[in-house]
């Protein structure tokens, strides 16, 4: 097993290597884009300049809210400030403030393997915009991705976030945003004085002020407000889940995927009061001066929020969030609205750390989920997969049991409301990263998705990343198009819970009806849980 030092040092030249790339992409755009005029884009606040790199016309750190520092502190989000003149957007805005990622796996060190640009700040309510062209009448449908990290870690900043190729492929406008995490955007404060009602869903409502701000102005990036994608992965899933269910999200998004994040259920109002508590106890402030919080540094708030124990990411208020996502059912306020959800077969590898195990090892940790039926369930998935590792096949039995579980229920309580169609995803390809030991792990989609296969340790370096990536990214940029996410090459068939047809995307790719049945037949039910991380 690697260490985390051997894995830095042994994935340092990688790193470097792939910032350098991206690094020499942009001056070398950036040195053509001078001798020619910077793109200028209207907005309702002010004009902005930005750069054109490889076609693509790029505007970072665009502000759609008011710095969240202060009195803003666990208050919704207020409006920016307008300005005169033209404002630069060619830099990144700030990173939500968050604590470093936990674990000292190689699978952690892969996701952040650079440190993010842009610097931590309250300041942090930006968008970042990729279009092919400005206010030509276009029409083009916007991509709204919404990053992952749980609902305490994550930025839009990450380069396998750049949304260049992605909108290049499609002639598609790719918006990805930042919004308050952690503490700073799910600290519940409602129990103790009135004005703070909206505190534990500031998060969240941050990602309807983004959407707003696309609402109102994406025409201007030749972009169709009437035809907005939102899209997330892991957390990110969980957010769309999440905004398919809040009123004042309804009318600003007609399509939605959720990628190894599809959630049943939110928070609870009893266990965030716990959380704030908690957070209040770790500073040694009493209930009484919680307003010390409003005047606290930042850094000091996430540094408890790290070491409280206190879980933080949103919950049913009642008003803002009315109802759990998808429990008992789809949220009817979002009927109308096509949804795709997915899942990766190893999804769980993303916390393994002990590759060397043997089956009966194996057998010995999924007990904890499985219980009795752990001797039958390993003999049929080993039968069916007599080549995997021990580990990879204790990562398909436990991701079976829980993210692809839940992603299945959330498509067949939304198919079931007989609306607009739910379409659903099974990614099987396996990541090359460490000799592919990971397998297909969370995460593995994105870098597809994005169209930067090379941009991501996980799929980088590979014959087949390139034609994964063809597949993957036309598939959501058909759904983001036009509702459906079938393509010529690669037809889809919306949900019926009848025959459940699952596109399978692998080097061969294809619909299946009910794949893996008998597999996922030998599984005993477990309670689902409340979302990610929460």
């Amino acid at each position: 097993m690697s260490t985390r030092r051997t894995f830095l040092k042994q994935n340092s030249l990688l790193a470097a290597g792939a910032w350098a790339s991206v690094s020499t992409s942009f001056a070398i755009k950036g040195a053509h884009a001078a001798t020619s005029a910077a793109p200028i884009a209207e907005t309702n606040y002010g004009k902005l300049r930005g750069r054109t790199s490889d076609g693509i016309h790029v505007f970072k750190g665009i502000p759609y809210g008011a710095d969240t520092s202060g009195k803003n502190r666990f208050m919704p989000p207020q409006k920016p400030a307008s300005w005169t003149g033209t404002r630069d957007a060619v830099e990144w805005g700030h990173l939500a403030p968050q604590p470093l990622p936990s674990g000292n796996y190689d699978y952690t060190n892969a996701c952040q393997w650079a440190i993010q640009p842009g610097g931590k700040g309250e300041d942090c309510l930006v968008l970042n915009v990729y279009t092919p062209a400005l206010k030509d009448g276009g029409k083009r449908a916007v991509m709204f991705a919404i990053h992952g990290g749980g609902y305490t870690t994550g930025t839009s900043h990450n380069p396998v976030f750049d949304g260049r190729a992605l909108a290049h492929r499609g002639d598609v406008v790719v918006v990805t945003v930042n919004h308050r995490l952690g503490a700073l955007g799910f600290t519940n404060l409602a129990e103790f004085a009135p004005e703070f009602a909206q505190s534990g869903v500031v998060g969240m409502m941050d990602l309807v002020a983004a959407l707003q701000w696309v609402h109102e102005n994406i025409e201007n990036f030749g972009g169709d407000p009437s035809r907005v994608l939102i899209f997330g992965q892991s957390g990110g899933g969980g957010k769309v889940c999440h905004l398919m269910t809040m009123p004042s999200a309804k009318g600003l998004f007609s399509r939605a995927a959720a990628e190894s994040g599809a959630s049943l259920r939110s928070g609870t109002r009893e266990n965030s009061t716990k959380s704030a508590e908690r957070l209040l106890k770790q500073l040694n402030l009493p209930k009484e001066r919680f307003h010390v919080l409003q005047e606290a540094p930042f850094d000091m708030i996430i540094g408890a929020q790290a070491v409280s124990g206190a879980q933080f990411g949103p919950m049913v208020d009642g008003t803002i969030i009315p109802r759990d996502p998808f429990d008992p059912d789809a949220p009817a306020i979002s009927a109308d609205v096509p949804m795709m959800a997915g899942s990766n077969l190893q999804d769980s590898n993303l916390s393994r750390t002990d590759f060397s195990i043997d089956d009966a090892a194996a057998q010995e940790q999924l007990k904890a989920s499985i219980g009795d039926a752990v001797a039958k369930v390993w003999a049929g998935y080993r039968e069916a997969d007599p080549k995997a590792t021990a580990a990879n096949l204790f990562a398909r039995i436990s991701s079976d049991q829980g993210i692809r579980t839940n992603t299945r229920m959330v498509i067949e309580r939304k198919a079931a409301l007989g609306h607009a169609p739910a379409f659903l995803y099974l990614l099987t390809w396996q990541a090359p990263f460490m000799g592919g030991r990971y397998g297909s792990v969370h995460g593995t989609d994105v870098p597809l998705i994005f169209h930067n296969p090379e941009l991501w340790p996980l799929t980088a370096g590979s014959a087949e990343n390139r034609i994964m990536a063809d597949r993957m990214s036309d598939a959501f940029i058909a759904f983001a198009k036009t509702g459906t996410p079938g393509t010529k090459e690669l037809p889809w068939t919306a949900y019926d819970p009848s025959t459940k047809p699952t596109m399978i995307f692998d080097v061969q790719s294809g619909v299946k009806n009910d794949p893996h049945h008998d597999l996922l037949a030998l599984l005993p039910e477990r309670p689902r849980g409340r979302g990610l991380g929460f």
